[in-house]
Parts: C-alpha cells; sequence; structure tokens
C-alpha cells in the first residue's frame, strides 16, 4: 500500500468521523503527493518530508510573528504529516552512523565535513533532518 493509498483511507474515515482540520490537512497532503506522481516524482517519503518542513517552517514564521494559533495549527499538520514517515532516529543511532561515516572517509578536520556528509546521509535515508546531521559531524570534527 502507497503512502497515497494511506492518506487515502485516512481522508476518507476523517470525513465520517467530521473532523473537518484533519479533513483539510489531508487533502493538503493527498494534492502533494498526486502531483508528484504524475510530474515522475514517485519517492512519496521525500515530499512528505518536504511538506512536513514547510509546515514546521511556516509554524516559526507564525510564532515569530506573534500568531501562536496559526502556529498551533501549522504544527498540528506536521505532526500528522510525521505519523506517514519512518520513525526518527534516536541521538545514539545517529552518533554511530556518524561516527562510521568519520571513520570510513579518514576524516580529521572540518573541510572534510562534506565527504563525511556525503557518506554518512544515504545511510540516514531522511530518517533524521539534514541540520541535525550537519551539526553532530561539524561537533565531532572540531573535537
Amino acid at each position: 500500500m502507497t503512502q497515497a493509498d494511506r492518506v487515502k483511507q485516512d481522508l476518507t474515515t476523517a470525513m465520517k468521523a467530521g473532523e473537518k482540520e484533519r479533513v483539510a490537512a489531508l487533502r493538503l497532503v493527498l494534492s502533494e503527493l498526486q502531483k508528484a506522481a504524475k510530474e515522475g516524482d514517485a519517492d512519496e517519503l521525500a515530499v512528505l518530508r518536504r511538506e512536513r518542513k514547510r509546515r514546521l517552517e511556516s509554524a516559526s514564521a507564525f510564532r515569530d510573528a506573534g500568531r501562536a494559533e496559526l502556529a498551533t495549527g501549522e504544527e498540528a499538520e506536521a505532526e500528522l504529516i510525521a505519523g506517514y514517515l519512518p520513525a526518527e532516529l534516536s541521538d545514539d543511532e545517529l552518533q554511530a552512523i556518524v561516527a562510521a561515516a568519520i571513520a570510513e572517509t579518514g576524516a580529521a578536520s572540518p573541510k572534510d565535513m562534506g565527504q563525511v556528509m556525503k557518506a554518512a546521509m544515504p545511510k540516514i535515508a531522511g530518517r533524521a533532518d539534514g541540520k541535525r546531521v550537519s551539526a553532530l559531524v561539524q561537533g565531532e570534527l572540531k573535537s
């Protein structure tokens, strides 16, 4: 079953239950998934990650502008989208992947960060935010 199929089923369930906010969020997500499929982008998880990131960035912007009620709505949508994504890596798991990538590339200084990121990101496969990985790699290469 594809992610789009799961979203369609959940949308139907939410419509029957009368959950207006959930229906609106699921319709947006389904629309993005269908648009990506039509354009030939078969990576549904990448679409879901992108949409989740957009919601979190919007929530941050709303909070900065003093619009907490709008930020809360965006965060709720991001959480809903996160339910369709694989579980995030724990700090320990991420640390182990980064350490293995550093050992694999023989990186010794912050100049080698690109090589480490290139080695680590395929293993992470979207289960951690790039900023989080980057910060961890920088911390490891400085010490």
